[in-house]
């Protein structure tokens, strides 16, 4: 199995959040994949904690090699089509690349964010449910 995962899975694997054991437990033996921006959503996201004191820059270096660490193919996406879909869903540029990776590549999406996954289900795109 192919999954589409979006930057948050990640973060939760790499964050040891609460979700993480239920990540690798859906994703053992799958293949993730995810649009080519998902090195720079991630840098945005740490910067963004590091700002808040949320992270100690210790801490998102540690978490950055973290996330360097987990097999995934990074795919280039379709921006002006990612872009249209975004304008009509009412969403971000960003969560669009996941939605157009998705699309693409014919995979579910992995995601934790309820809104993505609803916007991804009003398109069709099947997505992996936490049970």
């Amino acid at each position: 199995m192919r999954y589409v995962a979006d930057t948050n899975t990640f973060l939760a694997v790499a964050l040891n959040r609460p979700e993480r054991t239920w990540l690798l437990d859906v994703t053992a033996g799958c293949d993730l994949i995810a649009p080519a921006v998902l090195p720079y959503e991630v840098g945005n996201a740490l910067s963004a904690m590091a700002k808040r004191r949320a992270l100690t820059p210790e801490r998102v270096e540690g978490v950055l090699n973290t996330v360097a660490e987990i097999p995934v193919e990074l795919v280039e996406v379709d921006v002006r089509a990612a872009l249209l879909l975004a304008v009509a869903a009412g969403i971000y540029a960003y969560d669009a690349y996941f939605l157009q990776c998705a699309l693409q590549t014919g995979c579910p999406l992995l995601t934790l964010d309820r809104g993505l996954r609803r916007t991804a289900n009003g398109m069709d795109i099947k997505s992996v449910v936490r049970s």
